[in-house]
């Protein structure tokens, strides 16, 4: 809902704030606000990842109207214990940010802490190694310079022309989506053509992107920062054998806490959506240790253990929406269906 920028969308929410909904039938205990870049407006009409991104002046608004609604800033192991226990009468959120990338230390940290609230990182341990593939930044940068675009796919040389705006728009979708649907060895090896054929560094190009382990260090010392866990490198897991997902997720945790020297409790899985992980993968997740794993499917949490844990919504707040009246609609949870989490073994 919040990444739909449709004019249907943008109505129903604007009604629902004018009906009052927002203020009288709110439901949940409370909703966990996804982030990934927060950093100054950039320059240029082609911005496929501009739905990913905040400005630290809206960051700073968002919290002070969180605030004026009187919701209660959590960490994640006190949703944990909202989830399961009776509703209180104050509504929560916690913000939570993906992807441990440079800008969340450099322009969204001052304000978090100028603001003195609790938040979540979830870190994808192969980028502060410097070794992670933000293979999306590549596939951004290529196709914001290039005229023409050419590579394989599924054994055939295909050739896009991309001549403005909308059709650079239009083929990074296509291609998005399409190393998305690839097992991890097949997108790494696509994305590696695409950067040879038009002089990409990769590596330089996430190491550039990633906080390193000096960054993170200095993050985790703040008592208001839950350091948690996006696996090693960030693959979509339901494009892998089972054996492989678990692997990622018990590494990631390893890693984590072995750099901070503390138990890493909470997972986010990569991208999050419902074509990205599957119902196996939410039983991994306790298998693995893991309190509580979030997704990006929209929606706000229940208490009294109505919630999956291990499948926890969140609200991926869409960087090209500037109104708070529709931030307050989506955290009452009145534009939501009821959400049916993903089932567990144990849970």
């Amino acid at each position: 809902m919040a990444s739909d920028d449709r004019w249907p969308a943008r109505l129903r929410l604007e009604l629902a704030w004018f009906s009052g909904q927002a203020a009288l039938r709110s439901r949940g205990a409370g909703a966990i606000l996804r982030f990934a870049h927060v950093r100054p407006r950039r320059r240029g009409r082609f911005q496929p990842l501009g739905q990913h991104e905040i400005t630290p002046q809206f960051l700073d608004r968002a919290i002070r109207a969180l605030k004026q609604w009187k919701y209660d800033f959590l960490g994640m192991d006190e949703v944990c214990r909202r989830a399961v226990t009776l509703p209180e009468k104050r509504r929560f959120v916690a913000l939570t940010f993906d992807g441990a990338t440079k800008d969340l230390i450099n322009f969204a940290y001052p304000v978090l802490s100028r603001h003195a609230v609790p938040f979540t990182i979830y870190v994808p341990t192969a980028f502060p190694d410097g070794v992670g593939e933000a293979w999306w930044l590549a596939l951004e940068r290529m196709i914001a310079r290039e005229s023409r675009i050419s590579l394989i796919m599924d054994n055939q040389e295909q050739r896009f022309t991309i001549t403005d705006n909308a059709e650079k728009q239009a083929v990074f979708s296509y291609l998005e989506g399409w190393l998305r649907s690839l097992p991890p060895a097949d997108l790494s090896a696509a994305i590696a053509d695409l950067c040879t054929r038009y002089r990409i560094d990769l590596a330089a190009l996430s190491r550039e992107a990633s906080m390193d382990w000096e960054d993170l260090t200095k993050l985790a010392a703040d008592p208001l920062v839950t350091i948690g866990s996006a696996t090693v490198n960030y693959p979509v897991l339901a494009n892998m054998k089972d054996a492989a997902a678990l692997r990622e997720m018990t590494m990631g945790k390893a890693v984590a806490e072995a750099a901070f020297r503390r138990e890493i409790r909470h997972l986010a899985f990569p991208f999050g959506d419902r074509s990205s992980f599957r119902r196996s993968h939410v039983v991994m997740a306790e298998e693995a240790g893991f309190a509580s794993a979030v997704s990006t499917i929209p929606g706000i949490v229940d208490a009294e253990g109505r919630t999956n844990l291990r499948a926890l919504p969140r609200i991926s707040w869409d960087g090209r929406i500037q109104s708070l009246r529709r931030m307050r609609v989506l955290m009452s949870g009145v534009a939501f269906a009821p959400v049916k989490p993903t089932g567990s073994a144990r849970s």
